[in-house]
């Protein structure tokens, strides 16, 4: 019986040490947090889900490809609104897809002048709200300037501006349109001007990715740096896979013009 109770006097102070390790493991509350961690903090919560991509992250051996990060974008919500960040990249693929159908075809077609802006002194507004705009033959096409005389000098200089190897020829409220021939210079013009505007939309995103970033990092002082890691590796991501989309859609284009 004393063996016994001998045996068991050291044990009050091992599950004490046992329980401090166990506890030490576990993700701490934020500072300022007054709701226990077992209770479901949600800043508890982010911090802990968080932290176990990041360890994952780092238990792979060099080499490995690495696993992409994906954080839930309530999680993050109080930091920064991923899914406005998301919208604004899908924006300026999308303004670059809408240039390359608009602007850069090597079929012209009344369509093509829709959205070309005629400046005018009461503004800027679409040349396809100032004249009635229609096809004559495959080789001409005519804009009817009648309802709005005045601005006929400044829609025959925005068509010749447009960037689309177009010289409008005016003839009173009327602008002739004469469609240039399609040949191997005018194609390969049309692929330098694609190039050229998907780097202007790449600078575009460059632009919103910085934005993100800077809006991340003002919260430093405020989360660990485990979580700003991690969403600058988010917002790194979204951004490679936009420009690579970009890239597939000039590919595509340039094959398109060149035949």
């Amino acid at each position: 019986m004393a063996l016994a109770l001998r045996c068991l006097r050291p044990l009050p102070s091992l599950l004490h040490r046992s329980s401090f390790s166990l506890t030490r493991g576990l993700p701490q509350a934020p500072r300022g947090c007054s709701a226990p961690l077992l209770e479901g903090c949600r800043q508890c919560v982010q911090q802990m889900l968080l932290s176990r991509q990041l360890a994952t992250k780092k238990a792979k051996g060099k080499g490995q490809s690495q696993a992409k990060v994906n954080i839930s974008a309530a999680l993050v919500e109080d930091i920064i609104n991923l899914e406005e960040t998301s919208e604004d990249m899908q924006a300026v693929i999308q303004a670059l897809k809408e240039d390359f159908s608009r602007n850069l075809s090597v079929r012209t077609s009344p369509g093509a002048l829709d959205h070309i802006t005629v400046m005018t002194k009461d503004g800027k507004f679409p040349l396809n709200q100032l004249g009635q705009i229609s096809q004559k033959s495959p080789q001409l096409m005519i804009v009817n300037m009648t309802n709005f005389p005045e601005s006929t000098a400044a829609a025959a200089k925005a068509i010749r501006e447009s960037g689309m190897n177009l010289n409008p020829e005016v003839d009173g409220t009327v602008i002739r349109v004469p469609v240039p021939k399609v040949t191997r210079e005018h194609r390969e013009s049309l692929a330098k001007l694609a190039k050229q505007s998907t780097n202007k939309s790449k600078e575009a995103l460059r632009k919103v990715r910085s934005k993100s970033i800077t809006q991340v990092k003002k919260f430093k002082s405020k989360v660990s740096e485990d979580t700003i890691w991690l969403l600058e590796k988010q917002i790194q991501q979204m951004a490679d896979e936009a420009a690579s989309e970009m890239d597939k859609l000039l590919a595509a284009k340039t094959k398109e013009l060149l035949g």
